[in-house]
């Protein structure tokens, strides 16, 4: 089985590789969706958090508040790295069993979505690292959309590598500022169809 690493910067289009991929027969693992569910109600890693930051991160049905769990850890570099201490260790022994499930039962090709995959030292894990971005006017107009502040979205931004760093790192890079079509063009020239060693590369010269 041939592995896919997807990063890239927020609101550059991961999710939606995802899905276009799942839609194409890739297995797709997306580690936001791995988070959730560690932090359900009843969960280890709640139960940490909870410890960590106190009892103001839960909602009034004992759930997690991610907003107010996000402008506490967004707003302090030593809170956020409480939280990834207790989170990444937990995600990547999610996705590795679910890539290993996958080599088990025959899978040609597989993604794992990983917002932060350089940033945790991820790269080793996979046979190619794809990269999803877009300009940087295009993804703030999407966070806005969002109903993110600036404010928000600076100190988002600030916990990630820039976007440049994530493209020089990756083997191949898909470009969203375009079409549904042409972003699902490029994914399957990249995963679908039999890679080439060359690296390639889908923004705009």
């Amino acid at each position: 089985m041939k592995l896919f690493g997807i990063t890239g910067g927020l609101a550059m289009g991961k999710s939606t590789a995802g899905s276009l991929l799942e839609q194409r027969g890739v297995s797709v693992a997306d580690t936001d969706h791995i988070a959730r569910r560690l932090v359900e109600p009843g969960q280890p890693a709640l139960e940490e958090i909870v410890s960590a930051f106190g009892p103001s991160v839960l909602s009034a049905n004992g759930s997690l508040d991610r907003k107010e769990l996000a402008r506490r850890v967004f707003a302090n570099a030593a809170r956020r790295a409480k939280l990834e201490a207790i989170l990444h260790p937990r995600i990547r022994e999610d996705w590795q069993a679910q890539a290993s499930r996958w080599r088990a039962s025959g899978c040609a090709r597989g993604a794992v979505i990983i917002p932060l995959l350089f940033e945790t030292g991820a790269e080793s894990c996979f046979d190619a690292i794809i990269c999803v971005a877009c300009s940087a006017a295009s993804q703030f107009e999407r966070l806005r959309k969002r109903g993110w502040s600036r404010a928000e979205i600076r100190r988002r931004l600030a916990a990630q590598w820039p976007v440049e760093e994530k493209i020089s790192r990756a083997d191949f890079v898909i470009w969203t500022d375009t079409t549904l079509e042409a972003h699902a063009a490029q994914l399957e020239k990249v995963v679908v169809e039999d890679l080439t060693s060359s690296k390639a590369s889908g923004a705009p010269a």
